[in-house]
C-alpha cells in the first residue's frame, strides 16, 4: 500500500503547535539562531528595490515594508521564513519589502494578527505602505550606497 503524503501545516497551525507545546511569557525558545536565515547580498537586495520602483507604475499591487519586534527565537524565525515564502525580500533583519496586490498585503496582516493574538507578548510588527515617490526619496546611510545616485538616474545600476 502506498503511503499518504502528509499534508505540510499552515503558518498558523505551526505557530499553534508551538503555542500549544508551551510558549509562555518570559520563555526564551530557540529554533536556531536568526543569523542563519539567508539574507541576499547587498548588490542584490539593491537590485530588487530597483525592479520595485521600476515596475511599480505598471503592476496592480502596492509596495510596503514589514517590520517587526519580535522577543521569541521561534516565531521570529517562523515569521522570517513566512514572509520570504510569501515573497517578501529582506532587507535587513528584521526589515522586509514586498510589491503585491492589496489582497497578500491584507492576507500577510491578519495572519501575523492571528499569530500576536495567540501568546501573551510585547512584540510588534508594523506594516507600513509606501509610493514609489517615498521609493525615490528614500535615503540609506552605510555601505558606502547611495540610493540618490541610483534613483535619480534610472540608466544607472550600481552591482
Amino acid at each position: 500500500m502506498a503511503k499518504k503524503k502528509r499534508e505540510k501545516p499552515s503558518f498558523v497551525e505551526v505557530i499553534r503547535l508551538i503555542k500549544k507545546a508551551g510558549l509562555n511569557e518570559g520563555m526564551v525558545l530557540r529554533a536556531g539562531d536568526i543569523n542563519d536565515l539567508p539574507i541576499e547580498e547587498l548588490n542584490e537586495r539593491i537590485k530588487h528595490l530597483l525592479n520595485i520602483y521600476e515596475t511599480a507604475k505598471t503592476k496592480n499591487g502596492m509596495i510596503f515594508f514589514v517590520m517587526y519586534d519580535i522577543e521569541h527565537d521561534k516565531v521570529r524565525t517562523h515569521i522570517a521564513k513566512y514572509l520570504i515564502r510569501k515573497g517578501c525580500i529582506r532587507l535587513q533583519k528584521s526589515v522586509f519589502i514586498a510589491q503585491k496586490p492589496r489582497g497578500i498585503f491584507d492576507e500577510l496582516h491578519t495572519t501575523l494578527k492571528e499569530v500576536q493574538d495567540m501568546y501573551d507578548n510585547e512584540d510588534s510588527i508594523l506594516f507600513l505602505p509606501v509610493s514609489t515617490d517615498e521609493i525615490h526619496a528614500m535615503k540609506v546611510i552605510g555601505r558606502n550606497i547611495s540610493f540618490d545616485m541610483v534613483m535619480d538616474n534610472k540608466n544607472t545600476l550600481i552591482f
